[in-house]
């Protein structure tokens, strides 16, 4: 077998999805000396993994039949009908003893189900909480894995590549399940987080008569103080980029995973209030026209006769 730079043997997998995530994840994987076969709607995609020296299929039939038995699969697809439908195709191409890492942000839900209907069918099922975005493909990724025990051991050298070391940053965090669960918990706690810094410097930025330099403030806060942190590091960074955030529109998306933590605190009867609030305040930011707002303006006036801003 090959040896890759972290000094384990190198195994050959597909990876469905070249997206952003999954195109960088493969590029790591090759650079480490594992084969990698890729399929994805896009030819582009395709190719360009062709060109970072892996091979390619045209459908997910052809990338099955590509691969080795016992075959290992990584998806990196959108969570619902995406990786529903991956999943059951990929279903009547597998055989028993295979394997399907599904890597994206899936609900821990839909995980416990699909795993259940691949176990009936002598297929192994694993979830990986992936996080690294945009930098995993220099920094490494960290991976929250859940699935038998046995299965993630065999897929060890896949991990600790892709991991920011060999023993850093990965692991497998128990029964298939929880990998998706953590890395649903993760993505709460960083919605509080940002929204944290997000309130923090706004408040700063208020203080007009100080003059403050918000992109100098956040460097002083990266070293030495409590609330530094990754997070920070980016955030100061796009304070220097653009200091007053122009051209930017003051609408916040949320892919799923801090709704599907609130639920689990109720379901749980666990009191995250932070959470909870940061995640309003994303649906708050795509009220243009706040129907709540205005109403609360007509009741002050109502009771205390105080004046209405007109548009």
């Amino acid at each position: 077998m090959l040896s890759t730079h972290y000094g384990v043997d190198a195994m050959e997998l597909g990876m469905i999805g070249l997206g952003k995530m999954g195109a960088n994840m493969a590029e790591r994987l090759l650079q480490g000396g594992h084969k990698v076969t890729g399929f994805d709607p896009s030819a582009d995609a395709r190719k360009g993994l062709e060109a970072k020296g892996g091979s390619s299929a045209d459908s997910l039939q052809a990338l099955v039949k590509a691969l080795p038995a016992p075959r290992v699969l990584w998806m990196m697809v959108p969570s619902g009908k995406i990786t529903d439908d991956t999943v059951d195709a990929l279903m009547s191409a597998l055989a028993p003893g295979d394997t399907v890492i599904d890597g994206g942000n899936s609900n821990y839900k839909d995980t416990l189900r699909r795993a259940k209907t691949y176990a009936d069918k002598n297929l192994n099922y694993v979830d990986c909480g992936t996080s690294g975005g945009v930098w995993g493909l220099k920094e490494g990724y960290s991976m929250m894995i859940g699935g038998d025990e046995k299965v993630v051991d065999g897929l060890q050298p896949i991990f600790e590549t892709l991991a920011p070391g060999k023993d850093q940053g990965w692991g497998r965090v128990g029964p298939v399940g929880s990998g998706h669960y953590t890395k649903m918990v993760h993505n709460g706690i960083e919605y509080g987080m940002m929204q944290a810094y997000a309130e923090g410097f706004s408040i700063l930025k208020h203080k007009e008569e100080f003059g403050l330099d918000l992109h100098q403030v956040g460097e002083i806060w990266r070293y030495g103080s409590v609330v530094r942190s990754w997070l920070l590091d980016l955030t100061t960074d796009a304070l220097g980029k653009n200091p007053n955030m122009d051209g930017i529109a003051p609408y916040v998306v949320d892919s799923g995973e801090g709704r599907w933590t609130v639920d689990a605190a109720l379901e749980l009867n666990v009191s995250a209030p932070v959470i909870t609030l940061s995640l309003m305040e994303r649906f708050r930011s795509r009220d243009d026209d706040s129907f709540a707002d205005k109403l609360l303006s007509s009741m002050r006036n109502e009771f205390g006769g105080h004046a209405i801003k007109k548009e």
